[in-house]
């Protein structure tokens, strides 16, 4: 693997970076980050234009788009931005870095992989099809969503209680504030004011922007070092037997892991005690992995954590650049005290530029790149994409990038990797590098849409749940998870 990214057109506003400096602050060692080609839309082998340029950006061998098809029913995710072919080249690009590390496992050629879009498009809204003994959870708390502001719109997200508090905070509203005092008070101030004062807060505050062209990079990724991998032995998954650290939270992270424990991988999730998690989230992400809690302010945890990285092949972080620093965990710490080990890093905001440190989500993300303004309704209200799809496709991104390093580490080049992706990253190739339409010499598929095609039940200590199924598709994938969700943090932190 060498180091590569793909970039769209530069321009200003919220997560676009300044030009790239080609080295890696986060990291001690081995070259720095460097910009991979320059990809036009459509760009690479013959096939699909998204999907050739995500595998390009994994640094993905070229001929292998050959064994990627496509059916199902065209009529999914709609809106005006191409999200139905994100999510499709998102989940092609994991099922072929899959496909081809079951070929190195198994010593046979890589075998076909077949994307069903139902079954993406299902699998995009998973949160909305979860029901935990006929119940649906609930998605977004009253005080998240678009306010109208003095000069505009604004986004907040208040679904966690210390997020809320915060904004409460930062605004001087008392904490029994309901969502129609915040819309008074937001009214009559502007957006962008709101927005800061959020941010030093720590609350979570978002001005409606206008779409730009922007710079950011789809994926990144370094070598770090020359150690050799251990060798793999043939199994039937392509990740059997790859012991994953996931320290992650809400959905781009955990999609990424669930996808890693459906393929084989021992995934254990890590949490702090101190900070609070939706349990009906992890219902949904945790499917196949175990989870735990440990205190890394804590000898005794942070002992019991050290042991488990000494042997982890991978780990997947999704917190805000620079919080797992103080605790030893930057990239170039892990990779300098064990080389070889693939760190895969999770933003929101992209890795450069001012709103690189910023603590971010999807919604977030989407009003603050343009896309909440793009998908506006008639009377101006701002709009949202079909699905969260910036989490979603980053999710089946960083699973394929873990997949990859561990194929390039045994096939290309071996030595640890650094990789890196951003939710703001997606959006920029959504707005800027995917073209708004299909080929037109191809008919479309005006095959009904029925999502329950791609949905099942599975008991678990949480209940009964009725869950979507994983897109990941190739010749002889898995089904379905070996396991259900447990609850949350209960597990033991030891590996299986």
């Amino acid at each position: 693997m060498t180091d590569r990214s793909m970039r769209t057109p530069s321009g200003p506003g919220p997560g676009r970076p300044g030009p790239d400096s080609g080295t890696d602050p986060g990291t001690g060692t081995g070259a720095g980050f460097r910009p991979g080609a320059g990809l036009r839309p459509g760009a690479g082998a013959a096939g699909d234009g998204p999907t050739a340029d995500a595998w390009a950006a994994l640094d993905g061998p070229a001929p292998l788009l050959e064994r990627v098809s496509f059916h199902g029913p065209d009529a999914v995710l709609p809106s005006r931005l191409p999200v139905r072919r994100l999510a499709r080249a998102t989940v092609a690009a994991c099922s072929l870095a899959a496909a081809e590390l079951a070929a190195l496992r198994s010593g046979g050629p890589v075998p076909e992989v077949r994307i069903d879009q139902g079954a993406v498009a299902t699998a995009f809204v998973s949160e909305r099809h979860l029901r935990i003994d006929g119940r649906a959870p609930v998605s977004f708390a009253p005080l998240s969503g678009f306010w109208r502001t003095a000069d505009g719109w604004l986004r907040t997200h208040a679904n966690y209680p210390h997020h809320r508090d915060r904004l409460l905070a930062a605004l001087g509203l008392p904490a029994d504030t309901g969502p129609d005092r915040l819309a008074a008070v937001l009214r009559e101030q502007p957006a962008a004011s709101v927005q800061e004062r959020a941010f030093a807060a720590g609350a979570l505050a978002v001005a409606v922007a206008p779409a730009r062209e922007s710079e950011l990079p789809l994926a990144e990724a370094r070598i770090a070092d020359d150690t050799a991998p251990r060798p793999l032995d043939p199994a039937p998954l392509p990740a059997a037997g790859i012991r994953v650290l996931d320290l992650t939270r809400v959905i781009a992270g955990p999609v990424a892991t669930r996808t890693l424990a459906l393929l084989g991988a021992d995934v254990l999730r890590i949490d702090s005690p101190r900070l609070p998690e939706a349990e009906d989230a992890h219902a949904d992400t945790g499917l196949g992995k175990r989870s735990t809690r440990l205190d890394l302010a804590e000898p005794a945890d942070r002992a019991v954590f050290e042991e488990l990285l000494a042997t982890a092949d991978a780990i997947v972080t999704g917190y805000r650049p620079g919080s797992l620093d103080a605790h030893g965990l930057a990239p170039g710490a892990l990779l300098a005290r064990h080389p070889g080990l693939v760190v895969a890093q999770l933003d929101a905001w992209g890795w450069t530029g001012p709103w690189s440190g910023r603590r971010g989500f999807d919604s977030l993300v989407q009003a603050g790149v343009g896309i909440a303004d793009i998908e506006a309704g008639a009377d101006g209200r701002p709009g949202v994409l079909p699905a969260q799809a910036l989490d979603h496709g980053t999710g089946y991104l960083i699973a394929a990038g873990v997949l990859r390093a561990l194929t390039a580490q045994r096939t290309a080049r071996p030595g640890g990797r650094h990789l890196r992706y951003s939710l703001a990253g997606t959006a920029s190739w959504l707005l800027n590098g995917i073209p708004p339409t299909a080929d037109p010499r191809v008919p479309p598929n005006d095959e009904p849409y029925d999502p329950a095609r791609w949905i099942t039940e599975t008991d678990s200590p949480y209940g009964r749940l009725r869950h979507a199924l994983s897109p990941v598709a190739y010749e002889g994938a898995p089904a379905g998870w070996s396991r259900p969700p447990g609850r949350w943090g209960t597990d033991a932190p030891v590996w299986h």
